[in-house]
């Protein structure tokens, strides 16, 4: 019987025991209740209140600009349509950078006004303090290593990070660092596979991939790039499960033509 199965809601612990009995985890992003509530009936283990939502619901070119009013709005509509699985909710880029007070009142202000479950939070050694605060208030961190997107103009592209034995060797440290501060799961971002497998083979914690390769304990996608709404992002890590955007496109021209050609409504369509 899978740790899945058994659960009546899914908690950080059960993310633990999934990782134990060699269970997979399974991650994808929602932003809105009608698109959660699909996703959580289906069984997924976790929804990420991505702030990916930046680029596939406000059509911004990073997730710099979202803001943390805009992940609370997306969280508490995400949370009106889940039962089971558990919710995280991304810390935006401004709400934590600066100092571990502003990071724990932005963990808060989350918790507090989405009912969500737990918070994600990106980077290693710099953000460790604020890990320790808002783990010290009871709130759950999931951290976030390797292509951390809001640090994009620092990096000044999407490819593969952690390919440089520095670079890989920060990774490991931070890894460590992230899990003796408390966090209870850590996203790695397109990172070498046989780096991912080293450090979630070194950690007690589950690791959730994107672009790391099967070793991870979990892996995660953005909802947007698997079902074929966003169609212009193709790399090499995502699987496309549908491909909404025709099937929309198609949906949406019959309708016009049955407008204009008069056949919509029918008889048996008014009152």
């Amino acid at each position: 019987m899978s740790v899945n199965k058994e659960v009546k809601k899914v908690t950080t612990n059960t993310l633990l025991k999934m990782k134990t009995s060699g269970e997979k985890i399974s991650m994808l992003t929602a932003y809105d209740f009608s698109f959660a509530r699909i996703i959580d009936n289906a069984g997924i283990d976790i929804i990420l209140v991505g702030d990916s939502a930046s680029n596939v619901m406000a059509g911004h070119e990073t997730t710099l600009p979202v803001t943390l009013d805009h992940m609370i709005y997306h969280a508490s509509s995400v949370i009106r349509g889940v039962n089971r699985c558990l919710v995280v909710v991304d810390l935006p880029f401004g709400s934590y950078q600066s100092n571990s007070d502003i990071a724990l009142a932005s963990a808060i202000r989350i918790m507090k006004e989405t009912g969500a479950h737990s918070i994600k939070l990106e980077g290693g050694e710099e953000v460790v303090d604020s890990v320790k605060r808002i783990v010290s208030a009871g709130i759950p961190v999931m951290g976030h290593l390797g292509l951390t997107p809001q640090s994009i103009y620092k990096f000044g592209t999407y490819t593969v990070r952690a390919k440089e034995e520095d670079e890989a060797n920060k990774l490991r440290r931070d890894a460590k660092i992230l899990e003796k501060a408390g966090c209870f799961a850590i996203v790695l971002e397109k990172i070498p596979a046989q780096l991912a497998k080293e450090v979630t083979e070194s950690l007690h914690i589950p690791t959730i991939g994107i672009g790391a390769g099967m070793y991870c304990d979990g892996q995660v996608l953005v909802m947007h790039d698997m079902l074929g709404i966003n169609t212009e992002f193709k790399p090499r890590f995502l699987r496309q499960y549908l491909n909404i955007s025709e099937q929309v496109t198609t949906a949406v021209q019959q309708y016009i033509s049955d407008v204009k050609g008069k056949s919509f409504p029918n008889e048996n369509e008014q009152y």
